[in-house]
C-alpha cells in the first residue's frame, strides 16, 4: 500500500491555485502518512514561445514558500509527516546554473528532475507536434530529455520519464517502449549509474492515457539494470488529484518486481513496503 505521494503542487508553483493546506487536506482524506510538496522552478523558461504566460510564471519565491510550509509543518506535527520538495526544469545547456542553485539552496528534502521543454517548446502545447510524426515528436523530445541528464542529475528522482506522451495526439494508444529503446535505454543508464530513482506519476491517468508516467515497459526495464529504486507521485495541482489512482500504480511496480519504494527525508532515502 502507497502512503506517500511525493509530487503534489500548490500556489506556490505557477500553474496552480490550489492552498497547501488544502492539499494536506486532501492527503490525510486518504490515509496518506506522507506527503511532499515540489513546486515547479523552471529556469530559463521559452516564454517567447508560450505567450499566454507571463515572464517568471514558473519562477519560485523560495522564501514564501518556505516560511508557509514550515508553518504547516508544525501545525499538522503527528498527524501528517511533511516534506518540503522542488520540481527542477531541466535543459541541455543549463547543467551550471542549477547544479549552483542546488548548492545556494540546501533546504529541500527532495528533489525531482523533469524535463518539460524540448527544442524551446513545451510538449503542453499543440505546436511541438506541428509538422512531424507523432513518432518523430516523441524521439526529439527523449533525445533531449538524454542531453538534459548528461548536463545535470543532483536530483533524487526523475519525474515523468516520458512527459511527452501525455500530449501527444495519440496520447500512448500507439506508443511501446520497445519503439524507443534506443534513445530510453540511454537515459535509464545515467540515472542508475548516479543512484537516481524513477518516479511513477499517476497523472497521465487522468489525461487520457491508458497506463501513469512512464510506461510500464520502462519501470520494468530500469528493474532490470539494477535501478535504485521508484518514488510514487500524483502530481496533483487540485485536492481531488491527491494520492489518485494509487493502487493501479502499486500493481504495476510489483508487477515490475519492486517490493518497495523510496521516501527523502533530507535527500536521504528510505524504503517502505508496497
Amino acid at each position: 500500500m502507497i502512503l506517500a505521494d511525493y509530487h503534489v503542487h500548490t500556489h506556490h508553483s505557477g500553474d496552480c491555485e490550489t492552498p497547501m493546506e488544502e492539499q494536506i487536506r486532501s492527503a490525510m482524506g486518504r490515509g496518506l502518512k506522507y506527503l511532499c510538496f515540489t513546486e515547479h522552478f523552471d529556469m530559463d523558461w521559452p516564454y517567447h514561445n508560450t505567450p499566454d504566460l507571463p515572464a517568471g510564471f514558473f519562477d519560485l519565491d523560495l522564501a514564501a514558500y518556505r516560511k508557509e510550509f514550515l508553518s504547516l509543518k508544525e501545525k499538522y506535527e503527528g498527524r501528517i509527516r511533511l516534506f518540503m520538495g522542488i520540481e527542477l526544469g531541466l535543459q541541455p545547456h543549463l547543467g551550471e546554473a542549477l547544479s549552483s542553485y542546488v548548492k545556494e539552496n540546501p533546504v529541500f528534502d527532495f528533489m525531482i528532475g523533469s524535463v518539460h521543454v524540448s527544442r524551446g517548446m513545451d510538449p503542453y502545447y499543440p505546436v511541438f507536434f506541428e509538422g512531424v510524426t507523432e513518432e518523430e515528436a516523441y524521439r526529439r523530445y527523449f533525445e533531449d530529455a538524454r542531453r538534459s541528464l548528461e548536463a545535470f542529475h543532483d536530483f533524487d528522482t526523475c519525474g515523468h520519464l516520458d512527459y511527452v506522451v501525455r500530449y501527444g495526439p495519440s496520447k500512448d494508444r500507439n506508443y511501446r517502449f520497445e519503439d524507443y529503446k534506443d534513445l530510453i535505454d540511454p537515459i535509464l543508464e545515467i540515472l542508475v549509474s548516479h543512484g537516481i530513482c524513477l518516479e511513477i506519476n499517476t497523472a497521465n491517468l487522468a489525461k487520457g492515457c491508458r497506463n501513469p508516467s512512464p510506461a510500464p515497459g520502462i519501470i520494468r526495464r530500469f528493474r532490470e539494470m539494477g535501478g535504485a529504486g521508484v518514488t510514487v507521485g500524483s502530481d496533483a495541482h487540485a485536492p481531488a488529484f491527491v494520492g489518485d489512482r494509487f493502487q493501479e500504480a502499486a500493481a504495476i511496480l510489483k508487477e515490475a518486481g519492486f517490493r518497495e519504494y523510496t521516501v527523502f527525508r533530507n535527500r536521504i532515502p528510505e524504503k517502505l513496503p508496497l
